[in-house]
């Protein structure tokens, strides 16, 4: 798959690192990345119990020291209209089936698809994140409602496992590891798989997917043992 040189995307796996405030570790890169002042935020995955308008009023309160305003798509008459005259689009982490579902039925997976393939400028944190690859089928999020289907924008030649954890050897926990629940989707899914550690994130502009931050990415093909990719460029 080729990537539209068009597209401008922060795929990132986490709102908030340990020790830090919410959006703290990675506001100042977001006002660099997306160069404008004015934000139209989705918050469709919101967490239980969280309001639309408490949820976007915590991304704006997070972001105003930098002199962005944030609007949420919910607060428009029209979500379709604000897509489309939106200047940078954020979307939040919570649950991916929800978001899926919710801009499913609203009509804006298309709509947004669009937008970004003209380039406007998109983050993503978890499952805002998610929705960027090929399918939600490797989301961590439990299936709390039913999407249409599980298809995403697709922007990405691969899924995304945002919040990837390697395997504790300390642990007395016996369960499924996060690998084991990727060899399983791999099982039924070609798709390669992008497990992202927290702290880290996706820039893609120009045709080109680098991996930001400290951390590398853990990279799952199917029937190939698994890889590990330091910050930079990454080949498809």
């Amino acid at each position: 798959m080729e990537i539209n040189n068009k597209l401008r995307l922060m795929v990132i796996s986490t709102s908030t690192v340990y020790g830090s405030d919410f959006l703290a570790y990675i506001r100042d890169r977001i006002a660099d990345f997306i160069q404008v002042k004015d934000v139209l935020f989705i918050p469709y995955a919101r967490p239980s119990g969280v309001s639309y308008e408490d949820y976007t009023q915590r991304v704006a309160d997070a972001l105003s020291p930098l002199g962005i305003k944030v609007s949420g798509i919910h607060e428009f008459e029209n979500p379709g209209k604000a897509l489309i005259e939106a200047s940078a689009i954020l979307t939040g982490g919570g649950n991916t089936f929800l978001l899926l579902k919710t801009l499913q039925e609203q009509g804006l997976l298309s709509v947004l698809q669009a937008r970004l393939g003209d380039g406007i400028p998109y983050v993503g944190t978890s499952a805002g994140s998610n929705i960027t690859g090929l399918t939600i089928g490797t989301t961590n999020d439990m299936p709390i409602v039913l999407p249409i289907d599980f298809d995403a924008l697709g922007l990405l030649p691969f899924n995304i496992n945002p919040h990837y954890l390697d395997p504790d050897p300390q642990s007395t926990h016996k369960g499924e590891t996060r690998e084991t629940r990727i060899n399983e989707f791999h099982f039924y899914n070609e798709q390669p798989v992008l497990g992202i550690r927290e702290g880290s994130w996706l820039l893609v502009e120009e045709g080109e997917i680098q991996l930001k931050g400290n951390l590398q990415a853990r990279l799952f093909q199917k029937g190939k043992a698994p890889i590990e990719l330091s910050p930079g460029k990454i080949d498809f």
